[in-house]
This record gives C-alpha cells, structure tokens and sequence, in this order.
C-alpha cells in the first residue's frame, strides 16, 4: 500500500512540476547530481566515482555527483517515498520488478535511445514508443559451483554432466543432497531467497515453464500445474532430500559452506580469495529443456528532479560505449557491439570465456526477464504472506498455491 501512495503523491507532485516549467531554468551555479542506487560494494562505488570524475574534468557546470546508497530490501520504499516527499534524486536505478509502475507514473524522462542497445534489454523500459531508462544491467542467473565439495561427495561436477547432455534439475538436486548427506554441507543456495523473496525461485520455476501471473498480468498463474510441480519439486529439495537448507539455516557458499549458489556473475569477485575450486555454470535444464532468467536494471531520470538535463546528459556519458565496457565487470552490458567473450573477459577476469559464453552472451539471447507488474510491491508481500506455510514439512502445495491466488486475484484485476 505504501508504494501506491507514495505513487500518487509523486504523480501529483509532477501534475504540479509540467504547470511550473523546467527544473533547469530555476536553478543557478554548478548543478549538483544526486543517483540512488541499491549497492554498498566499494568496487561499485569506486568505478561509479572514477566515471563521475572523468565527466566532470570536460565539464564544470558540474557540481558534485553522489551515489547514494539505499539497502536493496527497502530500496524502492525508500525511492517513492523521497519522490513523494520531495527529496527528488536527480538519477535512479530501478529494478526491473517495478519497472511497471515507474513507467505508468510518469515520473520518468525519455531518454535517446542508442542504436547499439539489444531490442531484448530495452522492451521493458519503453513506453509509447519512447524509452524511459537505460537498461545498464542485463545479467542472467548462473550457478557457482565448489567443486572440491562435490567431487568430496562422489559426485559428478556439472561440467561433467553438461558435457554429457545430462545437467538437469533432478541431476542438481541428486547432487546437493549428496553434499548435504556426505559433508554436512550446505546444497544448493538460491540467492536473495532466504524464505522471504519468493521471486528468486523463478530461477528455478522458469524451467518448468510457470509463471506466477499471466503474460497480460491479469490471471493467477500460482495454482496451474507448471506451478505445483515446480514449488512441489522445491519444497522436496528442502524438506525431503535435504539439498536446500532450511528456514533458519544459512550456508554461505563464498565461504566454502555450501556446494551451489544461484546468484549473478557480479558475484564472481566475492571468490577472488576462495580456497577451493569453483566454477560458473548456466541454470539446469528444466522439464521445459534449456531456459534461462534474466535479472535487470535501469538508471532513470526523475522529471522532477533539480537538473533534468544535466542528468540526461551525465546518463549518456555514464552509459556510453567506453564506461559501458568499464561497468561491464559487475553489470553485464546491453550493447550489442559488447555481448561477446572479448569484451566480458576483459571487464571478468576471475571467469573463463567458456563461462561468460554460456552463462552470459547465451543467457540473455534467450532468456527472459525476472517477474514484474504494477503494484509489484503490494502484490510481492501478499504473496510472501500466502507462501508461508509452504516452508514447513507436509505442505499441502496444491491447497496453499490455490490460497496464494485467491489472494492476489482482486490484485491483479485492479
């Protein structure tokens, strides 16, 4: 509810802003730049600040240029709560789950749209034929494998079974439970999960075909039998074969505490300092085949903000082909002249252009973007509240799948 009325409040507030004319013209002295993202890492910052210094050195209308970081878990809360209030930034990065609901409100400028851009990475951010955020990270799911604990539990790593035509989910969960049973180790980890972000399971649902709505948005996708099998199969991994840990049980794999994690390349550099072998492999063939899921990112600029223009000029330089390239070591880049292994090899060099091919270049050809709709974050909480009962042995999946749509129903139908 809160998004939908810091939502209003921010489209009343624009009403007001078009009557009032340009941000631009009433400001005077250098413009400062303020941009909220979702990121603490110091790796990101630092390259965030050294592109910021260079744009500044050619021009010096330019103020300062902050980064502001909000914790991811409260980020979009926190984003539309500043619109609504006023504290406008100038730049922000949006996640691709609220997507929707930025694009509906208005709140956001158009952008150029450079020819460069994969048609793939922009349909998201484009409304009426304009495009409203630059989408500046484009980075498939993948698996990080510690491989010293799998071949320790008798098992076959999954390039060994990839080789084989033999990577599946059920080939995965054999496999995480045997670390489980043989090493006390934790199996398999799905990242930003832990019980409470039940969208990081599209990682896994994606590859029995499910949907947790309808492509159009309007129809309850929870209780089809895509669904069912898919939670059916996720919540035996957990409760029956052990492969996933548990409610309350954290097992961290960049520390050697489990055998798998399902998380995004920007990931890589936590295994800089690993004491075992690791390796990067595309998700497990579902029984829908070969899928892959897509995370993403756009920077926007908010029309309400104190220097519009300075703003689109900055996002231009800040996502041009030579900064592009930079980013292109955490963030995976939109641009079709870098979606191959020289440019990603040379922005990762912790993975091998066989990983980047596969996971990467491969991913985003044929993936599809993560979950989103209007009022993302209203339905996102009822959901998670309807799952609950889910994570306990014995779950009636069928009967708390079928309880999650007659909650999110009149949602949907809005």
């Amino acid at each position: 509810m809160l998004f939908r009325l810091t939502a209003l409040a921010a489209a009343a507030a624009l009403t007001l802003t078009a009557c009032g004319g340009s941000s631009d013209e009433a400001s005077s002295g250098p413009a400062d730049l303020r941009m909220t993202v979702w990121t603490a890492n110091e790796k990101h910052l630092a390259l965030f600040g050294q592109i910021a210094a260079d744009y500044k050195k050619d021009h010096p209308e330019i103020g300062k240029i902050t980064f502001e970081s909000i914790p991811f878990d409260n980020y979009t809360t926190a984003l539309t709560t500043q619109i609504g209030g006023g504290n406008v930034p100038d730049l922000a990065w949006i996640l691709e789950s609220t997507a929707p609901d930025f694009l509906s409100s208005g709140a956001l400028e158009p952008i150029e749209k450079d020819p460069d851009l994969l048609p793939s990475t922009t349909a998201l951010w484009e409304k009426d034929g304009e495009l409203l955020a630059y989408p500046f990270s484009t980075s498939p799911l993948g698996v990080f494998v510690n491989t010293d604990l799998v071949t320790a539990a008798g098992r076959q790593t999954p390039a060994q079974l990839i080789a084989a035509g033999k990577w599946t989910w059920d080939e995965a969960a054999a496999m995480a439970a045997a670390v489980q049973a043989r090493t006390g180790k934790g199996g398999l980890v799905v990242g930003d999960f832990d019980f409470k972000g039940w969208d990081a399971l599209n990682s896994i649902w994606s590859g029995w075909g499910a949907r947790p709505w309808s492509e159009d948005g309007k129809t309850c996708g929870f209780d089809q039998p895509e669904m069912v099998a898919a939670m059916t199969f996720i919540h035996k991994m957990i409760f029956t074969d052990k492969a996933m840990p548990g409610p309350g049980t954290t097992a961290d794999m960049y520390a050697g505490d489990s055998a798998m994690i399902i998380t995004q390349i920007s990931r890589a550099a936590l295994l800089e300092k690993a004491k075992f072998k690791w390796d990067l492999v595309p998700l497990p063939n579902g029984p829908k085949g070969e899928y892959s899921v897509v995370g993403q990112a756009g920077i926007g600029v908010l029309k309400r903000g104190k220097n519009v223009q300075a703003a689109e000029d900055f996002l231009t330089f800040f996502s041009n082909q030579a900064n592009s390239a930079k980013l292109a070591q955490f963030f995976p880049p939109p641009r079709k002249s870098q979606l191959n292994t020289a440019t990603l090899a040379k922005a990762n060099p912790l993975l091998k252009p066989a990983q980047l091919q596969s996971v990467v270049i491969d991913g985003i050809q044929r993936g599809d973007i993560k979950t989103s709709h209007v009022g993302y974050a209203e339905l996102q909480q009822t959901v998670r509240a309807a799952l609950d009962p889910l994570w306990k042995p014995g779950a009636d999946v069928q009967g708390i799948l079928n309880g999650v749509c007659a909650k999110i129903n009149p949602l949907l139908s809005k």
